[in-house]
């Protein structure tokens, strides 16, 4: 090695010791933690397991720190009962959007001109409230069916296995693509439904290959050939989703049209538009597949707890005017009458939603803790806040938080459980599965009515169980969430096997499905 290299390389070193040592903290402001690798700091620990990482750094330093990763000050704020101050500060002091806009167009290629968040969820808000979200409720039971039940029936008798995470991410995310993109025609045939089938499928597994690889597509990590794949698989999933391939598709949501319109407002190109769509396809459907995933998992590790479900979907059923097989929608009345499931729900979410609500600091500012104290944060660094780690896996919050209750959100006489307390006081944050304040998950009610629809047909149309019973729960992954820095969470599991029946054609006499 030349001497010149030599010295090039020890004044690169010195460089990045001196741009991360320079930083002292101030008085007033939270404790300060530079980790041992200049300019990296702890970018490798919070990379490999955050949870682990922060929580070490909460017993070393308090409910509130800053520390160096990759060259960024990241603030962390670990008090529940804090966050309310931080979520629905004004962006002029604490901003989300720069954050988003750099996400958008680092992972999905998206750059729209005069871009505002703020503006696009004004416009889209209306889209997932009242009747709208009726209409979507209503045809997201119709999609389930033309998807889970024509699957099952195309399958053939007997047993059919396949991954639960598999089956519960591909029926969710099908569904909803047809939900909100548009069917192949209206009225409803067995020819366009199977069209329906065979469509939904491949966006499945077109978005499917470009999920597995988000992750190190966020973290700058792809290899040669995964940035090969990652083209390739981009490409095929942007002509899947153009907005000319869209155009002649029956029964589209008003989403859609209110999403296209304002991107035309904007200004986008046909190919931006189809790149945006496939973000939106991501950011409406990633969440829901994995989330079911783990409710039904849940459910097939606890027997007391699926006999819970069972039993009140029983009733429901009983109270029905029709029988299951001819029902062609769930009521918004039945769906709001299952505290159990909705407690499940919660328990599921808790144990495995796990957004890092980041905010970008714009000035210096002072903030104010709920005990009374307050710290300063300087204009230019990150603030983090961590709901997985507390409130949702705090064990003053909730007795043996890391196991599953799917009664811990229900109260003595049947009701929804909402008096959680630390520090003696009522948290009004006592999970954080949908983001908070500002940046709350718009379609939540559109979610959690998704879920809570396949959950039921599933359970009352099919037969499920696992070939590995005994075998352990997996592992919550948490290092494979693309969005591991803002207000939108990702779940991740490893398979676990579930054996799928056959259904009987829903013109068959018994009309659900049975193992043969």
């Amino acid at each position: 090695m030349s001497w010149a290299v030599l010295l090039g390389l020890l004044a690169a070193l010195l460089l990045l010791l001196l741009l991360s040592r320079r930083r002292a903290r101030r008085p007033g402001e939270p404790p300060l933690d530079l980790g041992s690798i200049p300019w990296l700091g702890y970018a490798l620990e919070f990379g490999k397991d955050a949870a682990s990482f922060l929580t070490r750094m909460k017993e070393k330093h308090g409910d509130i720190f800053t520390v160096l990763v990759g060259g960024r000050h990241v603030t962390v704020l670990l008090d529940p009962h804090s966050y309310e101050t931080v979520v629905w500060e004004p962006r002029s002091k604490l901003d989300f959007h720069a954050y988003a806009v750099f996400l958008m167009e680092r992972i999905f290629d998206v750059q729209l001109p005069h871009y505002n968040p703020s503006d696009e969820k004004a416009k889209m808000k209306p889209t997932l409230l009242h009747r709208d979200l009726q209409a979507l409720t209503e045809a997201m039971y119709t999609n389930l069916c033309t998807v889970l039940l024509g699957d099952t029936t195309e399958a053939g008798s007997g047993w059919q296995e396949m991954g639960l995470l598999d089956f519960s991410y591909s029926f969710m995310l099908r569904a909803g693509y047809l939900t909100l993109y548009g069917v192949e025609a209206l009225p409803r045939t067995p020819e366009s439904q199977a069209q329906d089938r065979i469509h939904s499928a491949d966006v499945f597994h077109t978005f499917r290959q470009l999920d597995l690889l988000l992750p190190k597509l966020a973290r700058g990590s792809l290899s040669v050939g995964d940035k090969d794949q990652v083209c390739k698989v981009k490409g095929h999933l942007w002509k899947l989703l153009s907005p000319a391939r869209l155009a002649p598709r029956a029964h589209r949501s008003s989403w859609l049209d209110s999403y296209l319109q304002h991107l035309e407002e904007m200004g986008a190109s046909e190919e931006m538009q189809a790149r945006a769509l496939a973000l939106q396809l991501w950011a409406t459907q990633g969440n829901m597949g994995p989330a079911a995933f783990w409710l039904l998992l849940f459910l097939l590790k606890n027997p007391e707890a699926l006999a819970a479900v069972r039993g009140e979907l029983e009733q429901i059923l009983l109270q029905a005017e029709q029988p299951v097989s001819q029902m062609t929608t769930l009521p918004q009345k039945v769906l709001d009458s299952m505290p159990v499931l909705d407690s499940v729900l919660s328990e599921t979410l808790r144990l495995t939603a796990a957004p890092f609500i980041t905010r970008e600091v714009m000035v210096d500012l002072a903030l104010p803790m709920a005990d009374g104290r307050e710290f300063t944060l300087r204009r230019g660094d990150r603030l983090l806040l961590f709901p997985f780690l507390s409130p949702q896996k705090d064990p003053e919050v909730y007795t043996d938080p890391e196991v599953f209750q799917y009664d811990r959100f229900l109260n003595p006489d049947g009701t929804e459980k909402k008096d959680f307390y630390k520090d003696g006081k009522r948290l009004k944050n006592y999970s954080v599965p949908w983001g908070a304040g500002h940046n709350q998950c718009l379609g939540r009610a559109y979610a959690t009515s998704s879920i809570k629809q396949f959950v039921f047909l599933v359970l009352t149309r099919c037969d499920l169980e696992l070939t590995s019973p005994d075998a352990e729960i997996p592992e919550f992954d948490l290092s494979s969430s693309p969005c591991s820095s803002h207000d939108i969470h990702k779940s991740r599991g490893r398979q676990s096997r579930s054996r799928r029946p056959h259904c009987w054609a829903p013109t068959s006499r018994s009309g659900h499905c049975t193992s043969l």
